[in-house]
């Protein structure tokens, strides 16, 4: 196991000063049900949360909170940590039990978390600074696809509405045409001194979303 803690310290360009925190990471409950990487995950993901929030408000200071708070879920997610884990080829070294011995794939959360776990035990080892390098450095693709992540009407129309006039937008079911199986929808949709705007489609959800392009479109805002 020594030479492989050498290769994956050379694999994630990281030498940690105490191999037991690295190696307790990449271990697995089904491997040991006492000495996993289980607290490990857990500080991780506190870690990961931290770097990444500061990050994005200081690439997008100008941004409402609820386009901040959509691209932060979509940083910290197991998908993402899954795919960090993969970058840096964790599933050659997770020990797990027997039962995932044949498993050529091991499972998303699995990676996800071992991922996770890995950033705790880094800063453990060698705390926030190197912790955060550690992660501005891996993340670095997945926060620079952040600015092209758009939020949808409905959700720009509701943050528009509520801070500036402390209100939910108002929709009203407007029509209901066709079949039952086949049904299409007009619905309107108003906000403080606003005027009624309204969209169509095929479901509600996407007729309420394009009556709120239209008002937002009429602000200037979408």
């Amino acid at each position: 196991m020594k030479n492989n803690l050498k290769k994956l310290q050379k694999d994630i360009n990281f030498i940690f000063k105490n191999k037991e925190l690295l190696l307790q990471s990449l271990t697995h409950k089904s491997f040991n049900e006492k000495d996993n990487n289980e607290k490990l995950e857990f500080l991780g993901d506190r870690v990961i949360g931290l770097v990444i929030s500061k990050k994005l408000l200081e690439l997008y200071p100008e941004e409402s909170e609820g386009v901040i708070d959509k691209k932060f879920s979509n940083l910290v997610d197991k998908k993402t940590c899954k795919k960090v884990a993969n970058q840096l080829n964790l599933q050659k070294y997770i020990r797990t039990g027997k039962s995932f011995k044949n498993i050529i794939n091991i499972g998303d959360k699995i990676l996800g978390d071992c991922c996770e776990a890995l950033i705790g035990a880094i800063y453990l080892d060698q705390g926030f600074e190197s912790s955060e390098k550690f992660i501005i450095k891996n993340w670095d693709n997945f926060i620079k696809k952040s600015n092209v992540l758009k939020i949808d009407p409905k959700t720009r129309l509701q943050e528009h509405s509520l801070k500036k006039y402390k209100k939910l937008p108002s929709y009203r079911m407007s029509k209901q045409i066709g079949p039952n199986h086949n049904p299409f929808f007009k619905v309107q949709v108003q906000i403080s001194n606003s005027k009624k705007f309204f969209g169509y489609g095929k479901s509600k959800k996407i007729a309420q979303k394009d009556a709120a392009l239209k008002l937002l479109q009429s602000l200037n805002l979408n």
